[in-house]
């Protein structure tokens, strides 16, 4: 299933993902002590997320569960931005990946054993 959110929806998406199901009036709650958005926001993002499929409701309390994983919309976002950016080359991503930034031993380590495991 691939879902596009939007960076606000993926704030609700990640405390579902990370608390699991939860009422809305508690996610609203989190979000406004951490984003700082009033509940009529937290509950507009909530019936998107719902409206695309990401989220199912339940009653009683307006139960809300995440419907998609955190690497199911990862995969998406990273497919996007391969074809989008980088021409659909997963190599000039990571070519360009590795050229913006100094990697420690350590990264440039678990790096090779990533790829290591994909041949």
């Amino acid at each position: 299933m691939e879902v596009k959110l939007f960076d606000s929806e993926l704030k609700v998406m990640d405390l579902l993902w990370r608390e699991g199901e939860r009422p809305a009036r508690q996610v609203a709650a989190v979000l406004e002590k951490e984003v700082g958005w009033n509940i009529n926001t937290t509950y507009t993002l909530l019936k998107r997320c719902i409206k695309k499929g990401a989220v199912q409701r339940t009653e009683p309390g307006f139960l809300c569960k995440a419907l998609i994983t955190r690497e199911e919309v990862q995969a998406a976002e990273t497919d996007e931005l391969v074809g989008k950016l980088f021409d659909g080359s997963v190599d000039k991503l990571f070519a360009s990946l590795l050229g913006r930034k100094n990697l420690s031993a350590e990264q440039i380590a678990r790096l090779r054993e990533i790829v290591g495991e994909m041949e």
